[in-house]
């Protein structure tokens, strides 16, 4: 998070992390740049996912996964969404790099298409987002 950010406001449609942590499914988005040269590649390859790589997040309990682009002045940025239903995120995400079809085949073409934005965590490759609101 940027060191100048405004700090973050909770309330009813806003909880704190711990009070989302004690929540059933946890909420993720995240952003990162298209590469326009790889856009349509992207495009193909997330129009028909791999059985192995929706199997591998399954496991790792997600469930609702979109990925969303939007266009902001000359870039193009992919963002994602996903509700995690287990009770150890960092397990379970640990097993979808372990797949080996995700690992090995899949993510190095989707990642050829990415470029990574600035103040992403080391070892991530989307810069996570902060949720601000949510309604049921």
């Amino acid at each position: 998070m940027n060191k100048s950010a405004p700090t973050p406001v909770y309330g009813l449609t806003n909880p704190t992390p711990s009070e989302q942590d004690q929540q059933p499914i946890a909420r993720y988005g995240s952003v990162i740049e298209l590469i326009p040269a790889k856009e349509q590649e992207y495009r193909k390859l997330h129009a028909e996912v791999w059985p192995e790589v929706q199997e591998a997040i399954k496991k790792a309990n997600i469930q609702n996964y979109s990925i969303y682009v939007a266009q902001l002045g000359e870039k193009k940025y992919l963002f994602s969404y996903f509700e995690y239903t287990g009770s150890d995120a960092k397990k379970d995400f640990a097993k979808i790099a372990d797949d080996p079809t995700t690992r090995d085949r899949w993510w190095p073409l989707t990642d050829a298409c990415q470029q990574q934005l600035p103040d992403t965590p080391e070892g991530e490759q989307w810069l996570p987002l902060e949720m601000v609101m949510h309604v049921e």
